[in-house]
């Protein structure tokens, strides 16, 4: 059973952002985008209090033995900092997706009708590591006139805390409500299960970003809807045809420039057409210090790298690990892709641009790359400001999920007093 004192923080907590969300479902374009300006401006100014209360965090994480790709997901620096408060000032500047007219159309007998987006409510986070979660999570709820709940893990307790507050500053300054952005101050892990039952519907849908355990918990033992994926097994094809100065490029960066993102290629897929031509990509990877694990054609190419098993054709690594293995052609590739991934982000290398359309119909991915980079899965990237996730379910939301993602609709009728015969 939950703590007596968790159940009522936490049902506390509900209910006032229950109540925060409904003034900011109808907060005004002009006020949610200062509420964003201060939120942004206030990361700036309590930059320091926040990399301070990181270095706690990232001080007991090296005590606990978590490795380094992880460390780094968790760690913040005045950079950083700057570059969430960046990324909130591009939310601040994108179209606000409340009162959006989807569709309108009018019936014979003169009713007219209306899809129109609207905020979703109150949505809980539940995430691993990367503080800067809360700050994308909390900036894309204010402006899609959502409420959030930040479950952040134990790891970044304190990181997560300095965050929200200066985020609750910034609503403050403007005029809004501070609730619609908070955070579960415990780190009981009953903290979680009470968020997946839906704290007594005031949560009205849960977004997980962390390991395998914890989105399948999630997905497993939650009572509300999920926008969630459960790992990011991702994977580059190099085909045939593929133009060797771009494979060696886009191979290197979605692996190595940052191993513990979602985005990261955990398997690289080689053309057995094309092998002879591969070696200076597993050369450059092996020199920026990525350890790779491959079918025994891979292994003849360097002595340096080691024999894949069955499991790491299934792992994600979010480490510097890939697994590299040979196909006979693109039909073995999207079979393997298949039977392997997760459903998260897939890329192909080639200049034949048939092949091309192939792979980027028949891949079932939320996200499917021609000739670009796997670390190309990021909200930010597609425009979106941030993102608060990447969903790869097929309901609802699908990829990254931005403002439009965390709306949903209503019909709106107007009409001149007809009746239903």
């Amino acid at each position: 059973m939950a703590d007596d004192a968790v159940l009522n923080d936490l049902g506390a907590l509900g209910r006032q952002a229950r109540r925060a969300q409904r003034i900011l479902a109808l907060a005004s374009t002009v006020e949610k985008n200062a509420a964003l300006d201060s939120m942004a401006h206030r990361l700036r100014k309590l930059a320091p209090d926040i990399v301070d209360a990181n270095a706690r965090d990232v001080s007991r994480a090296k005590e606990a033995g978590l490795r380094d790709s992880l460390i780094d997901r968790l760690r913040l620096d005045s950079s950083r900092i700057d570059a969430i408060a960046e990324s909130i000032f591009a939310i601040r500047a994108l179209a606000d997706p409340v009162g959006q007219v989807m569709a309108e159309w009018q019936r014979p007998n003169g009713l007219r009708i209306a899809r129109v987006r609207v905020p979703i409510g109150v949505i809980g986070v539940i995430f691993e590591s990367r503080p800067n979660v809360a700050a994308d999570a909390g900036a894309l709820a204010i402006k899609s006139g959502n409420a959030v709940i930040l479950r952040g893990g134990s790891d970044s307790l304190n990181s997560t805390h300095a965050i929200v507050a200066a985020l609750k500053q910034g609503l403050t300054d403007a005029g809004l409500p501070a609730e619609a952005v908070s955070a579960v101050s415990t780190r009981d892990r009953a903290a979680v299960g009470l968020m997946l039952s839906g704290l007594d519907g005031t949560i009205d849908v849960l977004v997980p970003r962390g390991g395998k355990s914890l989105v399948a918990r999630v997905e497993s033992e939650a009572r509300i809807p999920v926008l969630s994926h459960l790992e990011g097994i991702c994977h580059v094809y190099v085909h045939k045809d593929a133009d060797m100065a771009k494979a060696s490029a886009i191979c290197l960066n979605s692996k190595m420039r940052r191993t513990g993102v979602c985005g990261a290629a955990e398997t690289l897929l080689i053309d057995r057409a094309a092998l002879p031509r591969c070696r200076p990509i597993i050369l450059g990877l092996l020199a920026a210090g990525c350890e790779i694990r491959g079918t025994p054609e891979i292994v003849g190419l360097d002595p340096r790298v080691l024999p894949a098993s069955e499991p790491d054709w299934s792992t994600e690594y979010l480490d510097a690990i890939l697994s590299v293995g040979v196909v006979e052609g693109i039909s073995e590739a999207i079979e393997h892709i298949r039977r392997h991934g997760s459903q998260h982000t897939d890329a192909i290398v080639t200049e034949d641009l048939e092949t091309a359309e192939r792979f980027l119909r028949e891949v079932d991915s939320a996200l499917v790359l021609h000739n670009a980079s796997t670390q190309f899965a990021d909200g930010g990237e597609f425009g979106f400001g941030a993102e608060i996730g990447i969903a790869t379910g097929r309901l609802h939301a699908r990829g990254p999920v931005g403002l439009e993602q965390l709306t949903t609709y209503k019909y709106q009728l107007r009409g001149e007093g007809q009746i239903r015969p």
